[in-house]
């Protein structure tokens, strides 16, 4: 997994040592390191990197009834004094628009591109089209 942070010294991310405080960090996962994952495993990867304050990328975004069950989990994960829930971002997956909701209903949907997870206290999304998402992340 890439791992890019606002500082080159950034010590060991593996020993959970990033060297500094005040950068955010963007943990990019590959579709190949998800795809022999099970969901919980990949909820879990998520949830564990987002309660970091990371930011987490998604090569390949999660399947439908894979982001229903992130957001059942994120949802009763939320603590007023500490976790603020997720806010999550995804680009429309390819032919996405062609299956349209009878495409949905019959299983045919296709996972999305990408998909941008962080914080709900520290990602605001800006703008989001079929090919841009800009986000505004901030520091806490």
């Amino acid at each position: 997994m890439a791992e890019i942070t606002t500082d080159d010294d950034c010590g060991d991310p593996e020993a959970g040592d990033t060297g500094h405080d005040d950068g955010i960090q963007i943990d990019m996962i590959s579709a190949e390191r998800m795809d022999g994952m099970r969901t919980m495993e990949k909820i879990r990867l998520i949830l564990d990197g987002v309660h970091d304050g990371n930011i987490v990328i998604l090569e390949q975004g999660l399947k439908p009834e894979e982001e229903s069950k992130l957001i059942e989990v994120t949802m009763s994960e939320i603590n007023p004094d500490g976790f603020t829930g997720i806010e999550i971002e995804s680009y429309p997956g390819e032919g996405s628009g062609e299956n349209g909701f009878l495409g949905r209903l019959i299983g045919r949907d296709s996972p999305n591109k990408l998909t941008v997870i962080g914080p709900a206290n520290r990602i605001e999304t800006l703008h989001k089209d079929e090919s841009l998402i800009s986000t505004l992340i901030t520091r806490t």
